[in-house]
């Protein structure tokens, strides 16, 4: 906990109203030396996706980077043509064990990821692409993190980068849908 407050991960708020916060759970893990002695008790606190299976995928990690000229241009896009920019947020329940001592919050606003993750960036972004595509989204060629929406004349554009996402439209409706 002192390395997370240290790295100031998240901040403690309260929950905004229509929001979910994801789960959370300690891993624990002992490491050894070549001898067999215990060398140090390592614990790590894993955000949603703890449960993974040993054998698929399980050595390879996975994070949708988004190239820097798309930002550039979405970001550019948006304050030329003044349209609304939004950076999703994303809370987490307090760990487990964590106590707020003056009661100012019961969530964690996360600021920083929760790294660790092996497979869950991965099947994180299937999942969402799959559920972008339903939305009406479109993936574009040039950039997997973009996606795309047309509607009505409108244009919507969100990217994700590892675990932020960003999210320009010249539709306000779009983006408080989204």
């Amino acid at each position: 906990m002192k390395a997370l407050q240290k790295n100031n991960t998240w901040d403690i708020v309260d929950l905004p109203k229509g929001t979910k916060p994801i789960g959370c759970r300690w891993m624990f893990t002992v490491k050894y030396n070549a001898d067999g002695t215990v060398e140090r008790y390592k614990a790590r606190l894993v955000a949603k996706w703890f449960t993974q299976t040993y054998g698929v995928d399980y050595h390879d990690t996975f994070a949708p980077v988004t190239k820097m000229n798309t930002i550039r241009v979405l970001l550019s896009l948006a304050l030329n043509l003044d349209w609304t920019l939004m950076q999703v947020e994303v809370y987490m329940s307090l760990p487990p064990g964590y106590r707020v001592t003056d009661e100012t919050g019961n969530v964690c606003k996360l600021k920083k990821a929760m790294y660790g993750l092996k497979q869950s960036p991965r099947a994180w972004f299937g999942r969402f692409t799959t559920t972008m595509k339903k939305f009406g989204y479109q993936q574009a060629n040039t950039d997997h993190t973009l996606f795309i929406k047309h509607k009505a004349g409108n244009v919507t554009l969100l990217i994700i980068y590892v675990d932020d996402m960003i999210v320009t439209s010249d539709d306000t409706v779009e983006i408080e849908g989204l």
